[in-house]
């Protein structure tokens, strides 16, 4: 029997959150925990091809090999660029 360790697999909008914790064989990459973690079936939409994801906001690509409790994140597009929005609310200021 494989040697088995434990990772969470999370991701957020403004009206979900999921977070599941896995326990997955040693040697799972980061794309096959999201796989299992049953993500794609709730939230269809992502698209794992183009999305980001990393591991504790440090990103990583789909085949990095994952490690005991490791915490996967699957990251949404920006909706405003946060330069531009630190700049309009520092002129809101003056």
């Amino acid at each position: 029997m494989a040697e088995m360790i434990t990772v969470q697999v999370c991701y957020a909008t403004p009206e979900l959150e999921f977070l599941r914790e896995l326990r997955v064989p040693l040697g799972t990459t980061l794309e096959q925990a999201i796989a299992q973690s049953g993500l794609l079936l709730e939230v269809p939409e992502i698209d794992l091809a183009s999305a980001r994801v990393g591991i504790y906001a440090k990103k990583q690509t789909l085949a990095t090999v994952l490690r005991e409790h490791d915490r996967v994140e699957v990251y949404r597009a920006l909706l405003a660029d946060p330069r531009k929005a630190r700049r309009r609310r520092v002129a809101k200021r003056d």
